[in-house]
């Protein structure tokens, strides 16, 4: 359960976001606020997760009040203006609601931002079933799907990337390029290892300082490599061949 703060000027959008927050099981409101002090007044005393914050408001607009805050929870920018959000998007928000915005649009942002606590708080969900992820992709909530995505923060949004559709993950330094199955390609700042760490493990494999592959993705391999296709491949590296071996002796059944 996500705690969230409510935050805008006009009574009428203050109202219509504590309907919808009302609505998503997942979330909880903590408060909801006419102004960005108040606000402050409250994140400082309470537990916060979450923020939906108005930008254009008087006093302390919403940009400057989330930069006020030396403890930072997530938050989702919803205004009028469009040209606010390159500034809202360097705060790190999850997500940015241009007004008016419907339920769905609201429900697709929240399910966002619970995609990305859990991936920094494993194993704190206590929600029920009604996942976001599922709600997302309009799939029946199992417990079978509730690690089937994958929060990315690219090019000024947070996608949610269904895991199984990742084919292999590249290391760009200090960013990953995610292959799907689709030929889509998504690059994020992320470190080979971290992004290692958030994959399930009974599914992918790092063979080589700069791939992880999705072992469900593999069709053949040889000595020193593994493909994807007829034509495409992955090297693997020395240090982790015997472990690939092992994988494979373990998995498969020679004939």
């Amino acid at each position: 359960m996500l705690k969230c703060l409510a935050v805008d000027d006009e009574p009428l959008a203050l109202r219509q976001l504590v309907s919808y927050i009302g609505k998503i099981p997942y979330l909880e409101l903590v408060a909801g606020c006419n102004n960005a002090l108040e606000a402050q007044r409250i994140v400082s005393t309470q537990t916060v997760d979450l923020i939906f914050a108005d930008i254009n408001m008087p006093d302390l607009n919403g940009i400057d009040f989330i930069r006020s805050l030396t403890r930072r929870p997530m938050v989702i920018f919803t205004t009028a203006y469009s040209e606010y959000a390159i500034d809202g998007f360097r705060l790190d928000a999850v997500d940015y609601l241009l007004k008016p915005f419907s339920l769905a649009e609201f429900s697709r942002a929240a399910a966002k931002a619970c995609s990305l606590y859990e991936l920094h708080h494993p194993g704190s969900d206590e929600r029920s079933a009604e996942h976001p992820a599922e709600e997302a992709s309009a799939e029946p909530a199992t417990e079978s799907n509730e690690r089937e995505f994958l929060s990315v923060k690219a090019d000024y949004k947070v996608s949610l990337v269904r895991i199984a559709e990742i084919v292999y993950v590249e290391s760009e330094g200090e960013y990953v390029r995610i292959h799907l199955a689709d030929g889509t390609k998504i690059t994020t700042l992320c470190r080979i290892k971290n992004m290692e760490a958030s994959l399930p493990a009974d599914r992918f494999m790092r063979v080589h300082r700069s791939y992880i592959v999705n072992l469900h993705r593999i069709k053949s391999y040889v000595r020193g490599r593994v493909y994807l296709n007829d034509k495409d491949f992955l090297p693997i590296g020395e240090n982790y061949k015997e472990v690939f071996q092992q994988y494979i002796e373990r998995t498969y059944r020679n004939l």
